[in-house]
């Protein structure tokens, strides 16, 4: 198998990614392997501090990049996000939804205003990017590729996440919804679901009991590290080498999921 068969297979030469929360950390990495694909990227968030530095690596890889701030939890912030990237690049074929808080707060102890602010920028913000971004993707009539970050507990019960569990298992559901609803239309829409990696929105639930406990149950026994999401990132939003893959939940865990006793 030559080189080039692999560079042809997963190549985004040509593409333009949107990738939402990509002034993070895990995003972030996700962004830059897009770009060695080949894809431009576009990075969405609000510190144009931490996108400097993630365009710059970007820049390194050959790759091209622009940085766009948004408020993902207003759908017309949304909407004015789109036009700018048109006015940027021309056009979105990829969308990465990446952006998310989380909170260790007990149950009971959930306030109104904890569980708004963490469903509308997991879940909410999701849904109508999806909507937004959607609709021009069904209207521009060509393949395209969603990628919604979930979480492992959107697939399993984890303890101390109550409010952040419940959005992200919406996010899985809409994914599903949205796949079999444009399939027809060749536009993709997957879940890409990271196991344990440490990043800025979850600092503060991984105490040391909790690190010794996800390690009992993490076969490979370590977290994961951000730059190994991006063959799992690469794979879904290659229309040639993930052409057949929507209404997935692409696990990268370690063998998190695969652990009963």
């Amino acid at each position: 198998m030559s080189d080039k068969y692999l560079t042809e297979l997963f190549s985004l030469k040509g593409k333009v990614a949107v990738v939402i929360g990509g002034t993070g950390e895990l995003c972030g990495q996700m962004a830059e392997g897009l770009a060695g694909a080949g894809a431009e990227i576009i990075l969405v968030g609000r510190s144009e501090e931490k996108a400097k530095k993630r365009l710059a690596a970007i820049e390194k890889l050959g790759g091209k990049g622009t940085f766009l701030s948004a408020d993902v939890n207003r759908k017309s912030s949304l909407e004015t996000l789109l036009q700018e990237c048109l006015q940027a690049s021309g056009s979105v074929d990829i969308l990465v939804n990446g952006a998310g808080v989380n909170s260790p707060t007990p149950f009971l102890e959930v306030s109104e205003e904890e569980y708004d602010r963490i469903m509308t920028t997991n879940l909410k913000a999701v849904f109508f990017s999806c909507q937004v971004f959607g609709r021009y993707f069904v209207e521009r009539d060509q393949p395209a590729s969603i990628i919604n970050v979930g979480s492992m507990s959107g697939v399993i019960p984890i303890s101390r996440v109550f409010t952040y569990s419940v959005t992200k298992a919406g996010v899985h559901n809409l994914s599903k919804n949205l796949a079999r609803e444009w399939a027809e239309k060749g536009i993709r829409v997957n879940t890409l679901v990271p196991g344990f990696f440490p990043a800025e929105q979850n600092k503060k639930v991984l105490t040391p009991d909790r690190i010794e406990s996800i390690m009992g149950h993490t076969p490979m026994n370590r977290f994961g590290k951000a730059e190994e999401l991006v063959g799992a990132t690469i794979l879904l939003a290659s229309d040639k080498a993930g052409s057949f893959i929507t209404g997935e939940e692409l696990i990268v865990d370690g063998g998190f999921a695969s652990m009963t006793i």
